[in-house]
């Protein structure tokens, strides 16, 4: 990634270079998850989606959109690699889904193997350790990574499964046959419903089709926005995203 795009990148994030640290690549990681909403809106807006990492970035840093994981975390390992990263992307699956039902990324900071995630929605806030099988707190709850057939691990969130990840490297190419199924089959999750969703200072905020959902300490609070209006300004105020149209739920392109 050339350097002009790697500082818009950091712009956007609202965070100063520095040496590739663990403190950098947490702070990097919390603020990717306040600023950059997942969403699945190009599947319901007709978009292609790909997976090239310029393409990925420009979609964040020009278009001041999201994505979901394939996009997120392919952008964000692209950054990282530009700061002066060992990164390498993870093939997982979410629970009985199938390989490459999500991207992960691992990233080695002073010989240490940290799991790095900014495209699960609600997941850890910073990078946890893959090589630890103690439990490790994290404002996003208390994380334990255990050992599968193969050498996989999986990774639990307050004792409950979230994912089971490889550990051999992959390319973004390798991601590209699920991208599809995940944005054309109607047994697809992000097919069937529509989400736009982001961190906050004090818990997430969620539009969900026209659900406006805002958890945190005090608790959940949710309302139905009635017209297109403000749908589109709940998109722009929440999450910076300008649409000139509402999006809705479409119709799978394929059985």
């Amino acid at each position: 990634m050339d350097s002009s795009r790697v500082r818009r990148y950091l712009d956007h994030l609202g965070v100063e270079r520095g040496s590739p640290t663990l403190a950098l690549l947490s702070e990097l990681q919390e603020r990717h998850l306040h600023v950059v909403p997942f969403e699945n809106l190009s599947v319901h807006l007709g978009e292609e989606i790909v997976l090239e990492p310029v393409a990925l970035v420009d979609k964040i840093i020009e278009r001041r959109r999201g994505g979901f994981c394939y996009e997120l975390n392919g952008a964000f390992a692209a950054l990282l690699t530009a700061l002066g990263y060992s990164v390498e992307l993870l093939a997982a699956r979410v629970k009985d889904g199938p390989l490459f039902d999500h991207l992960a990324l691992r990233v080695d900071v002073d010989g240490e193997p940290w799991l790095v995630d900014v495209g699960f929605g609600r997941f850890t806030h910073r990078p946890i350790r893959l090589d630890v099988r103690t439990p490790q707190a994290d404002p996003g709850g208390t994380f334990t990574v255990s050992e599968r057939d193969h050498g996989d691990l999986a990774i639990d969130r307050d004792g409950e499964p979230e994912y089971t990840v490889e550990t051999r490297p992959r390319v973004l190419d390798d991601f590209g046959p699920t991208c599809w199924y995940q944005r054309t089959s109607p047994r697809s999750h992000f097919t069937r419903s529509l989400v736009c969703t982001r961190l906050t200072g004090t818990g997430r905020i969620t539009l969900s089709g026209r659900e406006l959902i805002r958890t945190g300490a005090g608790g959940r609070d949710q309302r139905v926005l009635e017209t297109d209006a403000e749908v589109l300004a709940a998109y722009h105020e929440h999450f910076g995203i300008v649409l000139d149209s509402v999006p809705t739920v479409r119709a799978p392109l394929s059985p």
